[in-house]
């Protein structure tokens, strides 16, 4: 009984021996910033932090009124330009009706054949380059209006993914101003583990390690592996940040939660790494 005692203590020293155990946090490998492309006035918003959305569901929304003129008057441009173009395309084709009808009285010594008809070739000219000129203001009207369009799509903000709201910094009446973040969306598909190792166990650890975790806030256990081991330093503390994957079949698992970290290692694998 004193043996099995004593090999039993001697196993469990050295598994305690052959483990590091870290303190970490619950991140999420998909974050995103969100803000507006434009800047503008903040009309509606309709989510609040902690809200669960879909992709594709509208975060908020910013007033259009101005958008609204500029799209008006797009659109009042293009419409005029097209109406011009109609007009110099029947003048033109009112010039051709009257050439063929001169060319049908050549031999009439009534008016003179060869002025008339130079008279008629020039203004064709003329009305065939006013043309081109006006479909040429219609394409560019038009893509002005597809952009204008586009802007307009714009200013309803959708969320890109799946996910919950962790961070809002806008009320409706805020300027919102293009490249500043006001909305933080977590994924809470892809969370990983964030934790803290020292300098001198970084022999210990290696990329693909498998470990075990706690979340002692849920009574959760899980096992995990080491995605990677970001090579600097805190020059503070002097520890490395190692990230460790997990499957979470828990949907109670949430980002900040505070966990435990077992990570065993062989020592024969350091003093072989020492040697060479």
């Amino acid at each position: 009984m004193n043996k099995t005692l004593f090999l039993s203590a001697l196993l469990a020293s050295t598994l305690f021996a052959n483990t590091i155990s870290v303190t970490g946090t619950v991140v999420s490998d998909d974050k995103k910033y969100i803000g507006a492309r434009y800047m503008g006035y903040v009309k509606e918003v309709y989510v609040n932090i902690g809200d669960k959305v879909k992709r594709e569901d509208t975060l908020f929304k910013m007033d259009s009124a101005e958008f609204d003129i500029l799209k008006e008057q797009v659109n009042l441009g293009l419409e005029q330009a097209e109406i011009l173009t109609d007009v110099y395309r029947s003048k033109l084709d009112e010039i051709r009706r009257n050439r063929a009808l001169l060319l049908r009285h050549k031999n009439n010594s009534t008016f003179n054949f060869d002025d008339m008809n130079e008279n008629l070739s020039i203004t064709a000219e003329h009305t065939e380059a006013m043309l081109k000129a006006m479909k040429a203001i219609v394409k560019s009207a038009a893509q002005k209006a597809k952009e204008v369009s586009l802007i307009s799509h714009y200013l309803k903000v959708k969320a890109p993914s799946d996910g919950i709201i962790v961070q809002k910094n806008l009320h409706v009446g805020d300027m919102v101003m293009p490249g500043f973040p006001v909305m933080v969306l977590v994924d809470l598909d892809h969370l990983e583990i964030e934790a803290q190792i020292s300098e001198a166990d970084l022999l210990k650890v290696n990329e693909g390690d498998l470990v075990h975790f706690e979340i002692p806030s849920i009574h959760y256990k899980g096992h995990g592996k080491i995605k990677s081991v970001v090579p600097s330093a805190n020059p503070m503390t002097h520890t490395f940040t190692i990230r460790i994957t997990f499957d979470r079949n828990f949907k109670k698992i949430y980002p900040g939660m505070y966990t435990k970290v077992t990570i065993e290692y062989d020592p024969s694998t350091i003093s072989n790494t020492i040697e060479e």
